[in-house]
């Protein structure tokens, strides 16, 4: 890597994810049971199949932008956008396809193939759903797989957004169904459940992972992992957000969750779903380079690049390209995907539409 501040994707052939070999359906007590390995045995197990499926030093580089900020209706825990708390965020209404279109720009330039964009809506209207398409074409013109997280879909809005060339929706599960009624009163896990299965059928790809440190029990942790891999088909992305503990919420004095308690989970997450892109999303600007370095040994192969996520701080991009020349670690590229060498160059000297490649919700403070 050079010493710029962006991450140079490496030239190199990307491995596509093997079948999965494991049996399913998962037991919540098979996951408990991979927990409780040897630190040392759980993380060999995972490794090796990290392995089997993955380029190991491959990272797949999203960029997350707030393209609609606050007052979301919902009564989330650990959100700073729920209209419930007072937590100090200032709302702010939809962002113009013009502003959306330069920090797509900006993101590309520095080295993200990824463009997410988030909205705190307990459900779009048809109205904003028009919106949020303009936005999905542009980033598919300036050749960036492109991704939303809007909250619950109808059947017809999940095709919309397919005809529009979406290449990932995201709709986080957020904990176990038994601990779901501890977090969130507004929707029920089945809510979540109906909308990834309307993103499935209409042919999109999936993100859906959660948020750990909530003060779930280890079982909830196993119950949650077990829930995404049992769908139909897991997702193809599975975010795993570490808890930041926002002023104003019901969770702002959460005990922290322990670091190895987070790697066992990436360590379980990666045996129980072989063929995911497991991504690092919030609360990693509080990891040590040791811990995060654990996590991709264990099977993470995600990030989210820059310094904010939706309502959250992230590390910064040159944070991130010291840890990845440490860990010889190397931007994963999607296929038909060439870096930009100029955020303003006219669109027609960007790259060309991309195909898809593997690579994930709430619309609130912690990003898919």
């Amino acid at each position: 890597m050079t010493a710029s501040s962006t991450l140079e994707p490496a030239s190199h052939t990307t491995h596509a994810p093997a079948p999965a070999t494991a049996t399913r359906p998962w037991s919540t007590q098979q996951a408990l049971a991979l927990f409780a390995r040897p630190f040392n045995d759980l993380l060999f197990e995972a490794h090796q199949t990290h392995r089997a499926h993955f380029d190991v030093n491959a990272v797949q580089v999203s960029t997350l932008l707030s393209i609609k900020t606050g007052a979301c209706p919902e009564d989330c825990s650990y959100c700073a956008q729920s209209s419930k708390y007072d937590t100090g965020l200032i709302r702010e209404r939809l962002l113009p396809l013009n502003e959306v279109r330069e920090a797509a720009l900006r993101a590309r330039e520095t080295g993200a193939t990824r463009f997410c964009m988030g909205a705190a809506w307990r459900n779009p209207t048809d109205t904003q759903l028009n919106n949020v398409i303009d936005m999905v074409r542009m980033v598919k013109e300036l050749g960036m797989e492109a991704c939303v997280t809007l909250g619950m879909l109808t059947a017809p809005q999940a095709s919309r957004l397919k005809e529009a060339g979406l290449d990932y929706y995201n709709h986080n599960i957020d904990t176990s169904p038994e601990f779901y009624g501890e977090v969130i009163t507004t929707r029920r896990f089945q809510d979540r459940l109906d909308t990834l299965a309307h993103v499935r059928d209409s042919g999109i790809n999936v993100c859906s992972g959660g948020i750990l440190g909530m003060g779930e029990s280890r079982t909830d942790r196993a119950s949650f992992l077990v829930s995404l891999a049992n769908l139909p088909r897991p997702p193809e992305s599975v975010p795993l957000n570490m808890l930041v503990r926002i002023p104003g919420t019901p969770m702002a004095d959460i005990p922290s969750l322990d670091p190895i308690e987070f790697i066992r989970t990436v360590a379980v997450a990666r045996i129980l779903m072989p063929s995911s892109h497991l991504r690092l999303s919030a609360g990693r600007e509080g990891m040590s380079e040791e811990a995060q370095a654990w996590c991709f040994f264990a099977g993470a192969n995600s990030i989210f690049y820059g310094d904010k996520l939706l309502t959250t701080d992230n590390t910064d991009q040159n944070t991130d390209r010291a840890l990845f020349e440490k860990l010889g670690l190397h931007p994963l590229i999607p296929q038909g995907f060439t870096a930009a060498t100029n955020a303003h160059d006219d669109e027609e000297d960007h790259t060309s539409p991309m195909g898809g490649c593997g690579g994930g919700g709430c619309g609130h403070a912690h990003p898919h």
